[in-house]
């Protein structure tokens, strides 16, 4: 605050500085804030889910696991919440202060990434999802119905 429009701010000039912090003080991350604290931001969570419903729409529904979960987000708060389970072979070159859309996570349990989020002092502002309907064969509409959806959770931390 207070700063002229065309300074630097404070925290990248110090994180731009020798990691050894000497007199300028000690070296921080693109996701922290001069008086430590984390810095807000959001960060959304997404997946395709599947899932099977028997003819007569019977109760038993065969659900199919999540094949992959995504990260959209600033690439410093997604780096700093899933650390090494953030799987960034897609966007690998991707500098802390932009965002991507192209991490994903290295396990397939939402409530495990939920859990790392709440950790962080993130928590859920928004969620949508979608979903279609087709038939497994195209011939006989008696048959198995195929379901897909995809859902966004969105997480903020302020």
């Amino acid at each position: 605050e207070g700063a002229s429009a065309g300074a630097p701010s404070p925290t990248l000039e110090l994180a731009s500085r020798s990691p050894s912090g000497g007199a300028a003080g000690p070296l921080l991350t693109p996701s922290q804030s001069l008086d430590g604290s984390r810095r807000s931001g959001y960060i959304t969570i997404g997946y395709r889910g599947s899932y099977t419903i028997g003819r007569d729409a019977q109760a038993d529904a065969k659900f199919r696991r999540v094949a992959r979960i995504t990260v959209c987000g600033k690439t410093s708060l997604a780096k700093e919440v899933f650390g090494d389970t953030l799987n960034e072979s897609r966007d690998p070159d991707r500098p802390p202060e932009r965002y991507t859309s192209r991490y994903y996570l290295k396990f397939n349990f939402l409530e495990q990434a939920f859990d790392k989020l709440s950790e962080s002092g993130f928590h859920m502002v928004a969620c949508s999802s979608t979903g279609t309907c087709a038939f497994a064969s195209s011939t006989d509409q008696s048959e198995d119905k195929i379901w897909t959806s995809y859902t966004e959770y969105v997480f903020c931390r302020e």
